[in-house]
């Protein structure tokens, strides 16, 4: 799945690594994004939905997506009115598919020249300090389950006045006024989450396990969030279990990101550090992540559509490539996720073959063909 922008661009340089590895799969290409809205009232068609449930799982390149006022006024001209409302479709795989966890690792590459600090972190011996740290995040719940109203119905308005703190906001603005956003979290969801993290620290021989949250003030949800990751980690002995909110980790990982290693959050939260922490290794760029379920999975690069370089070849694609080497972990393809990794270690190692991004002139493919020629 392609996708929008240059999830075009980026699926054409993983084809090439892809082919070049002679992996052994059936490619079926499926539909789905900003031009399917626009044309068919849907990013994510039925037939879509149809088709990836036939298959072992999906690549996805990138999605457009804009805010609702936006998205209506681009509609064809026949669909407008018609009371249509966007809804971004990978979060819609997610739920769909019940992908419950995402998982964003973010590892710095020796030879990459946008690591933190040019990758000159060291530790108190003088040696230097690679960032490799993993985010899990919750993929389903929380702030981006899709529960949201505008404006606010009298009868929503009326279950919450249970709290008392409601009323406020009726006597200064009115309903018609008022938008609300949820933030929906179950023990399920949160106890899942922190399980994925600590099962992953264990097999990968990872000691330290950070839950980010905001207990402080928001007690009822990070409140769940905070004592069901208290609860995980009892089983967990042998790992470090430290919490720490939200705001604070933004500072701490930017002064001592070699600190970390696997980040627990839910949605939203887990979203904003997963990029915190891509920054650190060179942007969004070199940000791979996974959608897992328990029977299906989606792949996809942490990064947007970027309308503006569309088409120009000129993007980075080894995001797109590391995701390909966590699909081939998921498939168990372990020598070709080996093979792909270091490929592109070494590719960013010689430093020959650079995007724009890292001060280069590649093009998404030259970077491809760089990669596939040690990969193959």
């Amino acid at each position: 799945m392609p996708g929008d922008g240059v999830g075009n661009d980026v699926m054409e340089a993983t084809r090439i690594v892809l082919d070049r590895m002679k992996f052994d799969a059936e490619y079926v290409p499926c539909d789905i994004g900003w031009e399917f809205w626009c044309k068919e009232g849907n990013a994510l068609p039925d037939r879509t939905v149809k088709a990836l449930q036939g298959t072992t799982c999906a690549l996805f390149g990138a999605i457009t997506s804009k805010p609702q006022d936006k998205a209506k006024e681009e509609l064809s001209p026949e669909l407008q009115g018609k009371g249509l409302s966007y809804f971004s479709p990978i979060v819609g795989l997610r739920q769909l598919f019940h992908l419950h966890t995402n998982m964003r690792p973010c590892k710095s590459y020796p030879g990459n020249p946008l690591n933190y600090r040019g990758n000159k972190i060291t530790n108190p011996s003088g040696a230097d300090v690679p960032i490799d740290q993993v985010v899990f995040r919750e993929n389903t719940e929380g702030m981006y389950g899709g529960v949201e109203f505008f404006p606010l119905p009298e009868s929503v308005y009326t279950a919450l006045c249970a709290n008392p703190k409601m009323k406020k906001w009726k006597d200064k603005a009115g309903l018609e006024n008022i938008a609300l956003s949820t933030r929906i979290m179950s023990v399920q969801g949160c106890a899942n989450i922190c399980k994925e993290a600590f099962e992953f620290a264990k097999k990968t021989g990872r000691k330290r396990v950070t839950l980010i949250e905001k207990p402080n003030v928001l007690r009822e949800t990070g409140g769940l969030m905070t004592r069901c990751f208290r609860d995980v980690a009892k089983n967990y002995p042998d790992i470090r279990a430290d919490e720490v909110n939200i705001d604070a980790i933004c500072m701490w990982m930017f002064k001592n990101p070699q600190d970390y290693s696997v980040l627990v959050a839910e949605n939203m939260f887990g979203d904003i550090v997963s990029d915190l922490c891509a920054g650190l290794v060179g942007g969004l760029g070199f940000a791979p992540s996974a959608n897992l379920g328990d029977k299906y999975a989606v792949f996809e690069p942490t990064h947007g559509s970027a309308p503006k370089y569309a088409g120009q070849n000129k993007v980075n694609p080894i995001a797109m490539l590391l995701t390909t080497k966590l699909m081939f972990d998921w498939l168990k393809e372990t020598e070709m996720a080996t093979r792909l990794e270091s490929a592109i270690a070494r590719v960013i190692a010689e430093g020959k073959v650079r995007t724009y991004d890292m001060g280069g002139k590649a093009s998404t493919l030259d970077v491809a063909k760089a990669v596939a020629e040690y990969a193959g």
